[in-house]
């Protein structure tokens, strides 16, 4: 275990963070807001705290996958430990719990929250509580990625261990090379969004907070009516975004380096979009009677379908009060969600595509059984290591949500609260159905049950498994009796 060269990135994560926090305080001065010092008061901890952990450069610089794995872990969390203080310390959110619920909330772009009442913030809180989305969208460790060098594989297991979705791969032969592309294409298109919506009239500030929601798929707004009170073009824009973040990047750099071919070819993205547009026609059709006129029922029918199926959590309505069909439709989306390799949660419509050729194969298998038949995914064969790994994987996920349905089960909720609970938290979404649907919060919690929350946040955004590794007491053991030369 290279202990070294794991306190070095997370010293790292943290003056990464410092410098992150100096963009609330800027937003707190230039609106004459008390709460800037405690932003820069944050900024100067964590900066102390990464570079007394970053002094000494480790002496190896290897890096295999547990270790990518638990820095992952441990990188996440730091980032909301000391992402919450502001919060907690301005007096915005008294209590600690809270603030670290609305911080992992925003880094995880789950966009679950506590507040009652989002306008009673400052400038400076609501833009740090939008930012987090928006680092957390393509995640901090992708772009430190481009600055620390590791071998032994640790950068592609930092990329593996915090990107979304079955399969990371290099879209070019170097690491650091991929993580920058990413980030161009992330940052150009969020600069994109800004500057429609303000074309459109929305006011500065709300435009950068609601891109960065948009862009991380997070879903904090900063009205208490989340979107609904904007125009309908503002709408669109948002909703022809949310969309777009939720395809994998992959598709984009295809279309960037001129390979459309390639990026057409690519399986997931056909089915994300054939989900969507199913979707949105069908709920139309079922809500279009609730509206005084079709274009708005539309509206609102492709709004709440690319807010759910990205995961992002915006509402432009309250869809809790929408028939039992439109309902059912939105809570399988949130189990869907977007494309592997893009800002948003779920399980990913990879895993779905592959999931249902693998029974369509099975059961092929029972009406031709010396029948030889290889699972193709995007023309290419799927390897066994990467079945085992989807059904691993749906196992895990299936039975962390039934043990936290039934932990939850004990706050004394009703059970579509519960239920939409879970699934809005695990698969990063924010908004559910009852006490926690788009008109409601999870301030009612009791703090054990928020905190379960907060891990399955996490848990959902990091694919499982580095917040499985760090519940294993095997690893703790060997982090702490194994000596590292160093």
């Amino acid at each position: 275990m290279n202990r070294p060269m794991i306190r070095y990135v997370l010293g790292s994560v943290l003056k990464i963070e410092a410098l992150l926090l100096m963009l609330p305080f800027l937003v707190g001065i230039i609106y004459h807001e008390t709460q800037a010092v405690y932003y820069v008061a944050n900024a100067t901890l964590c900066g102390l705290f990464g570079l007394l952990m970053t002094y000494k450069k480790p002496a190896s610089n290897v890096f295999y996958l547990k270790e990518g794995c638990l820095t992952t872990g441990l990188s996440w969390i730091l980032l909301s430990l000391f992402g919450a203080l502001p919060f907690f310390a301005t007096g915005e959110i008294p209590s600690y719990v809270d603030a670290l619920f609305e911080t992992i909330s925003g880094f995880t772009t789950t966009g679950a929250s506590i507040l009652t009442d989002v306008e009673a913030l400052s400038h400076a809180s609501l833009f740090w509580r939008s930012f987090t989305h928006w680092i957390g969208g393509m995640g901090v460790l992708v772009f430190l990625l481009a600055v620390v060098p590791m071998s032994g594989g640790g950068s592609m297991n930092l990329m593996r261990a915090e990107s979304p979705g079955p399969s990371v791969g290099k879209l070019v032969p170097k690491i650091k090379t991929t993580a920058r592309i990413l980030y161009v294409i992330y940052f150009s298109m969020t600069v994109l969004e800004i500057v429609l919506l303000l074309i459109f009239g929305m006011p500065v500030f709300d435009a950068l907070t609601l891109s960065f929601g948009t862009a991380g798929t997070g879903g904090f707004g900063v009205l208490n009516s989340s979107v609904g009170s904007y125009s309908v073009w503002h709408k669109w824009i948002i909703t022809v975004f949310m969309i777009l973040f939720g395809v994998n990047f992959n598709f984009y750099y295809f279309l960037l380096y001129k390979q459309v071919k390639k990026g057409f070819m690519m399986e997931e993205v056909r089915w994300y979009f054939i989900i969507i547009l199913s979707s949105i026609a069908i709920i139309f059709w079922n809500i279009k009677c609730l509206y005084p006129s079709a274009f708005e029922a539309l509206t609102h029918a492709a709004f709440q379908v690319g807010s759910i199926i990205t995961t992002t959590g915006f509402s432009t309505t309250d869809f809790d009060a929408w028939p039992e069909l439109s309902r059912t439709i939105l809570v399988l989306l949130m189990f869907i969600g977007a494309c592997a390799g893009s800002t948003g949660g779920g399980m990913k419509v990879s895993r779905g595509v592959i999931a249902v050729k693998t029974l369509k194969k099975e059961i092929l298998s029972y009406i031709h059984p010396k029948s030889v038949k290889k699972i193709r995914y995007e023309d290419k064969p799927i390897e066994h290591d990467v079945l085992r790994s989807l059904n691993v994987y749906i196992i895990t996920y299936i039975f962390i949500f039934a043990i936290s349905v039934l932990l939850l089960a004990l706050d004394e909720q009703d059970s579509v609260t519960n239920f939409t609970a879970v699934a809005a938290t695990f698969n990063n979404i924010g908004p559910g159905l009852s006490l926690v649907g788009p008109t409601g919060n999870f301030s009612f919690f009791s703090a054990p049950a928020k905190v379960l929350l907060m891990v399955d946040m996490l848990a959902g955004r990091l694919e499982l498994f580095p917040m499985l590794l760090i519940l294993q007491p095997a690893i703790w053991k060997e982090f702490f009796t194994k000596r590292q030369e160093e």
